[in-house]
């Protein structure tokens, strides 16, 4: 193999740079499917905003498995939506034909903590038809290996802290609908925080039926939990509406956010474990005003502390070229249902992507 053949799944502005991210590490796209209208038929270089044709025309998404079929990729990249139910359709068609995928999905990441028969579902039936389903992204390294390499220099942990900011007019509609944005607070109510008063009984519930919205945040610090060896106790979320303090116009709702509406929402996650260590995560996602800006920061307190600021991370491109250096790990991985906390650590792909494969 001289070129890692990919499948796009979700033509929109995720794959903008993702496509061109395979192109540059020497893959090369074979086909791309996608549910909207107004890009279906066009070569793939009109999403790219290339001048350079690639001659891959982006299929429907009632085409989705004779595209796969016919052009047996090495794997398919899912940038779609950010919940385990709302990308299941893709990963189980993957997993069906035996094609490996990785996927943006946000709950993805870590769906064993929030979405655990789905989970086994995909694994199973990936493990049956030999391939590999994981989920990456932005969380990978700045939610969960940078903090779990900053933990490996450090004594004694007391808690893990951890914040985070991005603004959904760069991820799409799906991702500004998820976080509340454009709702009003009656709708906010209803859609999104009746969750904070859930008891741990009623929680586990949903998660066993498979109906349970987690922020981004819960499945992270199921990843963080993995990867450090601790044994969870109990696991919380509060989601709390951010509200404009000015008129804001979102391209992305293709709505005016007038002064004190919402533009998205905080979710904190609390997770206690059986060794004393507490993590508490929050991710802030809405629509930002003209002085606002992506920031991730972390702090592990212990001996000693330790504090991580990351200001005005170029979060969409870290997300795509994450996805991209991970394809080599996926293929590489034994099959079914692999998160990346069972990866090595990610690695910056020097060489063509097929230069990293070992089997």
């Amino acid at each position: 193999m001289e070129q890692i053949k990919v499948v796009q799944f979700g033509c929109g502005k995720m794959a903008k740079y993702i496509m061109r991210y395979v192109y540059e590490k020497g893959g090369i796209i074979v086909g791309a499917i996608d549910k909207n209208e107004n890009i279906i038929g066009k070569d793939i270089s009109y999403v790219m905003e290339s001048n350079e044709s690639k001659n891959v025309r982006i299929s429907s998404l009632e085409d989705a498995k004779n595209v796969l079929t016919k052009t047996k990729p090495d794997i398919c990249i899912i940038t779609t939506m950010s919940l385990l139910n709302d990308v299941k359709d893709a990963m189980l068609l993957c997993a069906s034909l035996g094609i490996n995928a990785i996927t943006t999905c946000e709950e993805a990441f870590y769906p064993q903590n929030s979405n655990p028969n789905l989970f086994n579902k995909i694994d199973s039936l990936a493990k049956e038809n030999a391939c590999t389903i994981s989920g990456s992204g932005y969380q990978d390294i700045f939610w969960g290996n940078l903090i779990t390499c900053v933990a490996s220099a450090t004594h004694k942990i007391i808690k893990i802290k951890g914040s985070s900011s991005y603004n959904v007019e760069d991820y799409g509609i799906a991702l500004a609908k998820a976080h509340g944005a454009g709702l009003s607070m009656d709708e906010f109510n209803k859609e999104i925080q009746n969750d904070n008063d859930l008891s741990q009984k009623d929680r586990d519930t949903l998660i066993n039926n498979g109906n349970f919205m987690p922020s981004y945040m819960w499945n992270v610090n199921g990843w963080l939990c993995e990867k450090l060896g601790l044994s969870v106790i109990s696991q919380a979320q509060k989601c709390i509406p951010c509200f404009a303090d000015e008129d804001i116009y979102s391209s992305t709702l293709d709505m005016k956010i007038k002064k004190g509406e919402i533009t998205g929402m905080s979710a904190v996650v609390t997770t206690n474990t059986k060794e004393g260590i507490i993590i508490e995560s929050e991710c802030i996602g809405k629509v930002y005003s003209k002085n606002e800006y992506d920031k991730n920061q972390w702090e592990i307190l212990g001996e000693p502390n330790t504090s991580i600021l990351i200001n005005n991370p170029s979060t969409v491109e870290l997300t795509c070229a994450t996805i991209v250096n991970r394809i080599p790990d996926v293929i590489n991985s034994p099959n079914g249902y692999v998160t990346t906390n069972n990866f090595t650590e990610l690695r910056y792909r020097l060489k063509p992507l097929y230069k990293y494969l070992v089997k």
